[in-house]
């Protein structure tokens, strides 16, 4: 016999391995739209998103819960900056954001998903006087793949893993040893966006709780 369901919920909830937990999940998101497919992250001041395969209209998201991957139809909205956002009906599994800017040698994580699951690969900061913004190593994942382009970015250095910005390009540049390939990241300069279009917001809609995700 199944127990009441609010003694199951109480059962879930103090479970670490329950179906749905929130502890176990991934804030790097499927972006499908028209144009094709990408990449964003789902903060906690919402999701956030290049805007590669369409800048307008309806998409799905697909986030990982504990128990797999849950498809939520939206729209896009434009945050302006070349980022965009989209709300969903549910509330996401999200990451925290930092606003510092990196050093020149910090490492950094940057996470990525594609057909075969999530990766992540850490790399080094780097500079060029001639470039103002972040500079990165190039991991071999997206230089296999540049379908990667939009992979999130992130810092431990505040002690948790915090989002810093999402990959935004490969960049070339030509210095007295040859060619020279980065990684370009929208950062802490571009991700406020972000935090003004929420707190602007003079409405929120209350999020909606549904079995499928509990």
């Amino acid at each position: 016999m199944f127990p009441p369901r609010p003694l199951a919920l109480l059962l879930c909830l103090a479970s670490a391995g329950c179906v749905g937990n929130r502890a176990v999940v991934d804030p790097v998101l499927q972006i499908t739209t028209p144009g094709g497919s990408e990449l964003g992250v789902s903060t906690e001041f919402g999701v956030v998103f290049l805007g590669r395969t369409a800048r307008s209209g309806a998409i799905e998201i697909t986030a990982w819960f504990g128990d797999g991957p849950s498809i939520e139809p939206t729209v896009i909205e434009p945050l302006g900056g070349g980022l965009y956002t989209a709300e969903t009906e549910i509330r996401l599994p999200s990451v925290p954001m930092t606003f510092f800017q990196p050093h020149e040698g910090e490492i950094l994580i940057i996470v990525g998903r594609t057909e075969e699951g999530p990766w992540e690969e850490h790399v080094e900061v780097l500079t060029d006087p001639r470039v103002y913004g972040i500079l990165l190593e190039v991991p071999l994942q997206i230089r296999a793949r540049p379908d990667q382009i939009g992979a999130a970015v992130f810092s431990e250095r505040e002690g948790d893993r915090r989002l810093l910005g999402l990959v935004s390009g490969l960049l070339t540049i030509e210095t007295a040893d040859g060619a020279r390939q980065f990684l370009t990241v929208m950062g802490p300069e571009d991700l406020w966006r972000l935090v003004t279009h929420r707190r602007d917001r003079h409405r929120y809609k209350a999020w909606v709780y549904r079995d499928d995700v509990m």
